[in-house]
């Protein structure tokens, strides 16, 4: 039986965005982002509710700033004691896996979508994805870029403005376009 353009995608196949089930997933999670983006702080109960119908896995004490953007939340798994601050992305066209005691500085980006470099390949429309990992007790400097494919170790801070094209393991501090080791933890 041939795959749908769902499971390509979440394979890390190239895929076709502009299927009607990708399509009508996206719409639904603009819908909800959209009206978790009118909410106030003082509607905490409300945005908890948006994001467990939003995300595949909530943990609790779960808190992000509005705007807040993603593709499908459906991929999204967070842990406990998650906070982003305002104006980040997730593009979760793949798995993202955000471990607990995250913190994410404002305009945070994370992107598991991304296109071939082929100019062919990108003129049939086709589209790729691969997943992200970060892991507990992780910090993440405003306007970082975490790009497709990367894993983030427990205990890490990637400093503001970093671009991490790569993984970058446990207990260290990060920094820079592209993003490298400038310190290890004890």
């Amino acid at each position: 039986m041939e795959k749908t353009e769902k499971e390509k995608m979440l394979a890390g196949e190239l895929y076709l965005a502009a299927d009607s089930e990708l399509v009508a997933d996206r719409k639904l999670a603009r819908g909800l982002t959209r009206v978790y983006n009118t909410t106030s702080e003082s509607e905490a109960e409300r945005r908890t509710q948006i994001l467990t119908e939003l995300f595949a896995k909530v943990g609790p004490n779960v808190e992000i700033d509005p705007p807040f953007h993603c593709d499908y939340g459906s991929n999204i798994y967070i842990g406990d004691k998650f906070y982003m601050n305002f104006g980040c992305v997730i593009l979760d066209c793949n798995k993202v896996e955000i471990g607990e005691n995250v913190l994410c500085g404002p305009y945070v980006q994370i992107y598991a979508a991304y296109h071939p470099t082929s100019p062919a390949d990108r003129l049939t429309g086709k589209e790729l994805a691969a997943p992200v990992k970060i892991g507990n007790n992780v910090w993440i400097g405003g306007g970082a870029i975490i790009c497709p494919g990367v894993t983030i170790g427990d205990y890490t801070t990637i400093g503001a403005g970093s671009v991490v094209v790569k993984d970058i393991p446990a207990n260290v501090v990060a920094v820079g376009n592209p993003c490298r080791i400038i310190r290890h933890l004890s």
